[in-house]
This record gives structure tokens, sequence and C-alpha cells, in this order.
């Protein structure tokens, strides 16, 4: 499968709460409406939790602050990722959901790229 991954970092104008609420209940079901023309297959958002266990990671490894969470999102494989592309539904999908993601995330400082999985464990 080919996975979609977008480390998000919340706009400074809208507060944590906000920021959550309307990724997990406004973004979330607006990525669902939108699937059959991205063809995607798979859907996750993770939500950064505040724990001390983040500072205790981060801490011997010298890294910046948390991100305010990741999404993915899933396609078979590269051809259904290509055929999205290709159609005007899936271009469209692909603007309204920046466009949507400009509402709530710092776009400047987040991070997009596509991966493949290698399962280790």
């Amino acid at each position: 499968m080919i996975k979609f991954v977008y480390v998000v970092r919340r706009r400074p104008d809208v507060s944590p709460d906000a920021f959550r609420k309307y990724w997990l209940e406004s973004h979330g079901p607006f990525v669902r409406k939108h699937a059959q023309a991205l063809r995607a297959k798979r859907y996750v958002q993770s939500h950064t939790i505040h724990t001390p266990f983040n500072a205790m990671a981060q801490r011997p490894r010298g890294t910046a602050a948390p991100y305010d969470g990741i999404t993915e999102l899933w396609w078979d494989g590269m051809k259904d990722l290509v055929i999205a592309g290709m159609t005007a539904k899936g271009r469209e999908a692909n603007r309204l959901l920046a466009e949507d993601e400009a509402r709530f995330c710092d776009l400047p400082n987040c991070s997009v790229f596509f991966t493949e999985e290698h399962t280790i464990f």
C-alpha cells in the first residue's frame, strides 16, 4: 500500500481544543466524503497527547516540540493514487481538502510526504 503522511501543526490563532475538535468532527468527515474521488482506502488521524513522556522522549534525542498530530491516508497502490490525480473529481477533492486544512492547520509548518510501509514486527 501507498500512504500519504501529513504531519500537522495547528494555526497559532486556533486553540488546541478547537483544533482537535475541528480536525476530528469537521475535517475527518469531509475527508470521508471525498474518499471515493481520491480512491483512498483508509484514513486515520493520530492526535498528539500531552504527557510527560513527550519530554522524556525528546530530551535525549534533542528533537523539537511535538507536532499536533499525524494524518495517514492509504491507497492500495501507486496506480490508484495516479488514477485519482488524473480525474477531475480527484483533483477537485484534493483542492477542497487543502482549502479546508488552511482553516485550522499552519500549512507552512506542516509536512506532507508519501511512504511505502515496511513491517519490521
